[in-house]
Protein backbone atom coordinates (compact mmCIF):
# COMPACT_ATOMS: atom_id res chain seq x y z
CA UNK A 1 0.00 0.00 0.00
CA UNK A 2 2.49 2.46 0.61
CA UNK A 3 4.75 1.32 -1.37
CA UNK A 4 1.95 2.41 -4.31
CA UNK A 5 1.09 5.78 -2.74
CA UNK A 6 5.11 6.88 -3.05
CA UNK A 7 5.67 5.49 -6.02
CA UNK A 8 7.10 7.86 -8.82
CA UNK A 9 4.39 8.80 -11.09
CA UNK A 10 5.64 7.69 -14.62
CA UNK A 11 7.47 10.62 -16.66
CA UNK A 12 5.12 11.40 -20.05
CA UNK A 13 8.20 11.18 -22.77
CA UNK A 14 8.65 13.88 -25.71
CA UNK A 15 8.45 12.12 -29.47
CA UNK A 16 8.64 13.63 -32.30
CA UNK A 17 8.02 16.87 -33.21
CA UNK A 18 6.66 17.83 -37.36
CA UNK A 19 8.99 20.59 -38.97
CA UNK A 20 7.78 23.79 -37.92
CA UNK A 21 6.61 22.66 -34.46
CA UNK A 22 7.10 25.34 -31.67
CA UNK A 23 9.28 23.50 -28.96
CA UNK A 24 9.83 26.98 -26.75
CA UNK A 25 7.57 30.43 -27.17
CA UNK A 26 8.39 33.77 -25.68
CA UNK A 27 5.30 35.95 -25.14
CA UNK A 28 6.09 39.92 -24.28
CA UNK A 29 8.88 38.52 -22.50
CA UNK A 30 10.62 40.45 -19.67
CA UNK A 31 13.27 40.01 -17.30
CA UNK A 32 15.29 42.02 -14.37
CA UNK A 33 18.64 40.88 -12.88
CA UNK A 34 19.48 42.62 -9.47
CA UNK A 35 17.01 45.48 -10.13
CA UNK A 36 18.04 45.90 -13.77
CA UNK A 37 15.76 45.43 -17.05
CA UNK A 38 17.64 42.68 -19.28
CA UNK A 39 15.06 42.00 -21.61
CA UNK A 40 11.69 44.10 -22.37
CA UNK A 41 9.34 42.87 -24.23
CA UNK A 42 10.76 39.59 -25.82
CA UNK A 43 8.51 37.56 -28.74
CA UNK A 44 10.35 34.69 -29.86
CA UNK A 45 9.53 30.90 -31.11
CA UNK A 46 11.90 28.08 -31.33
CA UNK A 47 10.54 25.88 -33.86
CA UNK A 48 11.31 22.00 -35.01
CA UNK A 49 14.09 21.62 -37.57
CA UNK A 50 15.15 24.86 -37.54
CA UNK A 51 18.93 26.53 -36.30
CA UNK A 52 18.22 29.98 -34.34
CA UNK A 53 21.23 32.23 -34.33
CA UNK A 54 21.00 34.64 -31.42
CA UNK A 55 23.40 38.03 -32.26
CA UNK A 56 24.25 41.38 -30.73
CA UNK A 57 26.27 43.21 -28.56
CA UNK A 58 27.79 42.74 -25.01
CA UNK A 59 25.34 43.15 -22.66
CA UNK A 60 22.68 42.99 -25.66
CA UNK A 61 20.44 39.93 -23.68
CA UNK A 62 21.27 36.45 -25.53
CA UNK A 63 22.95 34.40 -22.26
CA UNK A 64 19.62 36.18 -20.38
CA UNK A 65 17.06 35.08 -23.09
CA UNK A 66 19.03 31.63 -23.54
CA UNK A 67 18.73 31.23 -19.66
CA UNK A 68 15.01 32.24 -20.18
CA UNK A 69 14.05 29.82 -22.99
CA UNK A 70 15.48 27.10 -20.70
CA UNK A 71 13.41 27.74 -17.55
CA UNK A 72 16.33 28.77 -15.52
CA UNK A 73 15.47 32.30 -15.01
CA UNK A 74 11.88 33.01 -14.04
CA UNK A 75 10.40 36.15 -16.19
CA UNK A 76 9.35 38.77 -14.70
CA UNK A 77 6.21 39.43 -16.95
CA UNK A 78 4.97 38.01 -19.84
CA UNK A 79 6.25 34.09 -20.10
CA UNK A 80 7.76 31.09 -21.66
CA UNK A 81 6.44 27.99 -22.94
CA UNK A 82 7.99 24.67 -23.60
CA UNK A 83 6.62 22.08 -25.32
CA UNK A 84 2.77 23.57 -25.09
CA UNK A 85 3.30 24.32 -21.59
CA UNK A 86 4.53 27.36 -19.52
CA UNK A 87 8.00 26.40 -18.24
CA UNK A 88 7.26 26.71 -14.81
CA UNK A 89 4.82 23.85 -14.94
CA UNK A 90 7.40 21.24 -16.19
CA UNK A 91 8.86 19.07 -12.77
CA UNK A 92 12.48 19.51 -13.52
CA UNK A 93 12.47 15.61 -14.36
CA UNK A 94 10.13 16.16 -17.77
CA UNK A 95 11.94 19.18 -18.30
CA UNK A 96 15.62 17.81 -18.98
CA UNK A 97 13.98 15.20 -21.29
CA UNK A 98 12.56 18.12 -23.29
CA UNK A 99 15.69 20.57 -23.31
CA UNK A 100 19.42 20.67 -23.12
CA UNK A 101 21.53 23.23 -21.89
CA UNK A 102 25.08 24.11 -22.53
CA UNK A 103 25.83 27.40 -20.21
CA UNK A 104 29.01 29.06 -21.39
CA UNK A 105 31.60 27.42 -19.16
CA UNK A 106 31.61 24.43 -18.34
CA UNK A 107 33.89 23.17 -15.20
CA UNK A 108 33.76 20.59 -12.65
CA UNK A 109 35.61 19.95 -9.33
CA UNK A 110 36.05 16.38 -9.56
CA UNK A 111 38.34 14.82 -11.73
CA UNK A 112 35.67 12.76 -13.63
CA UNK A 113 37.22 10.97 -17.49
CA UNK A 114 35.29 12.33 -20.12
CA UNK A 115 33.47 9.53 -21.33
CA UNK A 116 31.74 9.94 -17.44
CA UNK A 117 31.30 13.37 -18.40
CA UNK A 118 29.49 12.69 -21.59
CA UNK A 119 27.36 9.83 -19.87
CA UNK A 120 26.12 12.79 -17.69
CA UNK A 121 23.91 13.63 -20.16
CA UNK A 122 21.83 10.52 -20.21
CA UNK A 123 20.69 10.69 -16.64
CA UNK A 124 17.37 12.26 -17.27
CA UNK A 125 16.39 8.65 -19.09
CA UNK A 126 17.21 6.35 -16.24
CA UNK A 127 14.27 4.54 -15.48
CA UNK A 128 12.57 4.94 -18.90
CA UNK A 129 12.79 2.69 -21.99
CA UNK A 130 14.82 5.31 -23.47
CA UNK A 131 17.50 4.24 -20.87
CA UNK A 132 18.64 1.41 -23.28
CA UNK A 133 19.78 3.83 -25.74
CA UNK A 134 22.69 5.13 -23.44
CA UNK A 135 25.18 3.27 -25.16
CA UNK A 136 24.60 4.31 -28.44
CA UNK A 137 24.01 8.03 -27.19
CA UNK A 138 27.34 8.00 -25.36
CA UNK A 139 29.45 6.89 -28.54
CA UNK A 140 27.42 8.90 -31.01
CA UNK A 141 28.36 12.37 -29.03
CA UNK A 142 31.92 11.78 -28.78
CA UNK A 143 32.26 10.93 -32.40
CA UNK A 144 30.26 13.73 -33.50
CA UNK A 145 32.52 16.32 -31.18
CA UNK A 146 35.47 14.63 -31.88
CA UNK A 147 36.53 13.66 -28.53
CA UNK A 148 37.00 9.70 -28.40
CA UNK A 149 40.63 10.17 -28.56
CA UNK A 150 41.05 11.43 -25.43
CA UNK A 151 37.80 9.32 -23.48
CA UNK A 152 39.79 8.41 -20.53
CA UNK A 153 41.57 11.49 -19.83
CA UNK A 154 40.44 13.48 -16.92
CA UNK A 155 37.95 16.04 -17.93
CA UNK A 156 40.15 19.32 -15.69
CA UNK A 157 43.34 17.87 -17.76
CA UNK A 158 41.39 19.06 -20.66
CA UNK A 159 42.76 22.82 -23.02
CA UNK A 160 39.41 25.16 -22.79
CA UNK A 161 38.66 23.97 -26.33
CA UNK A 162 38.96 19.90 -25.30
CA UNK A 163 36.31 20.94 -22.81
CA UNK A 164 33.98 22.99 -24.29
CA UNK A 165 33.72 19.78 -27.05
CA UNK A 166 33.55 17.49 -24.18
CA UNK A 167 30.58 20.04 -22.38
CA UNK A 168 28.93 19.56 -26.15
CA UNK A 169 29.10 15.69 -26.47
CA UNK A 170 27.32 15.48 -23.00
CA UNK A 171 24.27 17.78 -24.29
CA UNK A 172 24.10 15.75 -27.42
CA UNK A 173 24.34 12.20 -25.32
CA UNK A 174 21.25 13.98 -24.08
CA UNK A 175 18.95 13.64 -26.76
CA UNK A 176 16.30 16.21 -26.41
CA UNK A 177 13.95 17.97 -28.80
CA UNK A 178 15.51 21.10 -27.82
CA UNK A 179 19.36 21.94 -28.03
CA UNK A 180 19.88 25.90 -25.75
CA UNK A 181 24.06 26.34 -26.68
CA UNK A 182 25.70 29.80 -25.51
CA UNK A 183 29.00 30.51 -27.69
CA UNK A 184 29.40 27.06 -28.26
CA UNK A 185 32.50 28.03 -30.48
CA UNK A 186 34.12 30.61 -28.31
CA UNK A 187 37.23 28.27 -26.87
CA UNK A 188 37.61 26.84 -30.25
CA UNK A 189 39.99 27.23 -33.35
CA UNK A 190 38.71 27.39 -36.35
CA UNK A 191 38.40 23.74 -37.42
CA UNK A 192 36.28 23.05 -34.32
CA UNK A 193 34.14 26.19 -35.00
CA UNK A 194 32.96 24.47 -38.20
CA UNK A 195 32.43 21.38 -37.05
CA UNK A 196 30.35 22.95 -34.05
CA UNK A 197 28.00 24.88 -36.42
CA UNK A 198 27.82 21.74 -38.72
CA UNK A 199 26.85 19.08 -35.94
CA UNK A 200 24.01 22.36 -34.80
CA UNK A 201 22.62 21.69 -38.51
CA UNK A 202 22.45 18.75 -38.69
CA UNK A 203 20.63 18.13 -35.54
CA UNK A 204 18.17 20.89 -37.13
CA UNK A 205 17.85 18.96 -39.89
CA UNK A 206 16.97 15.69 -38.28
CA UNK A 207 13.82 17.59 -36.39
CA UNK A 208 15.34 19.08 -33.18
CA UNK A 209 15.54 23.11 -31.94
CA UNK A 210 18.42 24.13 -32.40
CA UNK A 211 19.43 28.05 -30.38
CA UNK A 212 22.99 28.98 -30.74
CA UNK A 213 24.04 32.39 -29.36
CA UNK A 214 27.05 33.65 -31.75
CA UNK A 215 29.42 36.60 -31.50
CA UNK A 216 30.40 35.48 -35.26
CA UNK A 217 28.31 36.55 -37.65
CA UNK A 218 29.54 35.36 -40.26
CA UNK A 219 29.04 31.95 -38.68
CA UNK A 220 25.66 32.75 -37.82
CA UNK A 221 25.02 33.91 -42.05
CA UNK A 222 26.59 31.11 -42.86
CA UNK A 223 24.60 27.75 -41.05
CA UNK A 224 21.73 29.79 -39.49
CA UNK A 225 18.22 29.35 -40.65
CA UNK A 226 16.87 32.52 -38.56
CA UNK A 227 18.71 34.92 -36.95
CA UNK A 228 17.55 37.10 -33.95
CA UNK A 229 19.36 40.28 -33.68
CA UNK A 230 19.29 41.77 -29.71
CA UNK A 231 19.68 45.30 -29.38
CA UNK A 232 18.93 47.11 -25.55
CA UNK A 233 17.13 43.90 -24.35
CA UNK A 234 14.94 44.11 -27.05
CA UNK A 235 15.11 42.20 -30.37
CA UNK A 236 16.10 44.47 -33.11
CA UNK A 237 15.27 41.80 -36.22
CA UNK A 238 14.13 38.28 -36.69
CA UNK A 239 14.52 36.59 -39.53
CA UNK A 240 16.86 34.86 -42.03
CA UNK A 241 20.28 36.42 -41.74
CA UNK A 242 20.42 37.36 -45.46
CA UNK A 243 17.44 39.80 -45.16
CA UNK A 244 18.45 40.76 -41.01
CA UNK A 245 22.41 41.64 -41.26
CA UNK A 246 21.78 44.68 -43.12
CA UNK A 247 24.94 47.40 -42.89
CA UNK A 248 22.38 49.75 -41.84
CA UNK A 249 21.01 47.60 -38.40
CA UNK A 250 24.50 46.14 -37.54
CA UNK A 251 26.38 49.80 -37.77
CA UNK A 252 23.47 50.83 -35.80
CA UNK A 253 22.93 47.87 -33.04
CA UNK A 254 27.18 47.12 -33.02
CA UNK A 255 28.02 51.02 -32.77
CA UNK A 256 30.69 49.95 -35.83
CA UNK A 257 30.33 50.89 -38.94
CA UNK A 258 30.18 47.67 -41.20
CA UNK A 259 29.70 46.61 -45.11
CA UNK A 260 27.79 43.77 -46.02
CA UNK A 261 29.25 42.07 -49.20
CA UNK A 262 27.19 38.37 -50.77
CA UNK A 263 30.01 35.22 -50.60
CA UNK A 264 31.09 34.56 -53.44
CA UNK A 265 30.36 30.97 -53.54
CA UNK A 266 26.84 30.27 -51.31
CA UNK A 267 25.83 34.25 -50.98
CA UNK A 268 25.71 34.23 -47.60
CA UNK A 269 26.06 37.91 -46.36
CA UNK A 270 29.76 38.09 -45.17
CA UNK A 271 30.23 41.20 -42.75
CA UNK A 272 33.30 43.13 -42.66
CA UNK A 273 34.22 46.08 -40.80
CA UNK A 274 35.04 49.38 -42.20
CA UNK A 275 38.48 50.49 -40.75
CA UNK A 276 40.28 53.65 -41.73
CA UNK A 277 43.29 53.38 -44.04
CA UNK A 278 46.58 52.16 -42.69
CA UNK A 279 50.25 51.83 -43.71
CA UNK A 280 53.05 53.97 -43.23
CA UNK A 281 52.44 58.10 -42.00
Amino acid sequence: MLRALFRPRPRQLPGPRPPGAALAHADRLCLSLAGRAVLCGVDLTVRAGELLALVGPNGAGKSTLLAALAADLPATDGGVRIDGRPAASWPPAELALRRAVLPQSAGLSFPFPVEEVVRMGRAPWAGTERADDDGRAVADAMAATEVGGFAARPFPSLSGGERARVALARVLAQRTPLLLLDEPTAALDLRHQELVLRICRERAAAGCGVVVVLHDLGLAAAYADRAAVLHDGRIAADGPPSRVFTEELLSRVYRQPVEVLAHPGTGAPLIIPKRPPSGPA
